[in-house]
């Protein structure tokens, strides 16, 4: 139920964190898999990584929040693979650490371009080549940012909010078709993209204190939901989200 053998899966954001560790858990449950980043150096570190275990793997750059460069993703995935399987939209941007009063617009807009736009762009792309194949999975990657308000983050929670929002959409419009459509939403998560906050001692002790499994998440906590959302296992699964935050979402003290 859970091996994808023969399937064919894009990862976006996959040359490190949580789309690193999503890419190489895709790999070992047998798919074949494109690793995509903005720098090509990195995504093919992680290719020869998942050669060096057996699998199958191709880099693809791609900057996200750009349509040219998404349809490029999309053709040479194909160009290939000969088809897909699964989509994993885990590339986000967040150049911004501080209030909303203080935020430009035009740091703002990239925000939202690439986290939403960027998003909706390479589902729209994608989703009918996995129709064509008789059905498959989309895994939107959210945010606990996304389900609460916040005084740091707060640009990039209003675009992880709109990813859950169109995780369900894109559910009720590709089901029709045998397509999946879930969202991860993980919490505050150990790598170098969330370092703002657990490296700052006061964020990260309140965290601490709250969290019921009293430890960050590590990239790897991720991977297994990604696998089980991209498997059979989850044949009758969709429109929802996973949350992966050792229970920073059910506590009261933050």
């Amino acid at each position: 139920m859970f091996r994808l053998d023969g399937k064919v899966a894009i990862v976006t954001g996959s040359s490190r964190g949580i789309g690193r560790a999503i890419a190489d858990a895709l790999a070992d449950a047998g798919a074949k898999v494109v690793i995509s980043a903005r720098n090509a150096g990195p995504c093919e570190e992680v290719v020869d990584g998942i050669k060096a275990r057996g699998g199958d793997a191709i880099a693809v750059p791609c900057h996200a929040g750009r349509q040219e460069a998404l349809q490029n993703l999309l053709d040479k995935s194909l160009a290939a693979y000969g088809k897909l399987d699964v989509l994993v939209c885990n590339a986000g941007v967040n150049p911004y650490y501080g209030s909303l009063e203080d935020l430009s617009d035009d740091v703002f807009e990239k925000i939202l371009r690439t986290n939403i736009l960027g998003t909706h762009w390479l589902c729209r792309m994608a989703l009918p080549h996995i129709a064509a194949q008789g059905g498959g999975a989309a895994i939107l990657v959210g945010s606990y940012s996304g389900l609460r308000g916040s005084e740091h983050i707060a640009a990039y929670g209003v675009s992880k909010a709109g990813v859950i929002s169109l995780t369900k959409s894109l559910a009720m419009e590709w089901g029709r078709k045998n397509i999946r459509v879930n969202c991860l939403i993980p919490g505050l998560i150990k790598t170098e993209f969330a370092k703002a906050l657990w490296d700052n001692q006061d964020i990260y002790d309140t965290t601490i204190s709250a969290l019921a499994l009293k430890r960050l998440g590590t990239a790897e906590d991720c991977a297994g939901a990604a696998v089980f959302l991209a498997a059979p296992a989850s044949s009758y699964l969709t429109g929802t989200s996973i949350i992966i935050d050792g229970g920073l979402t059910i506590t009261s003290k933050t």
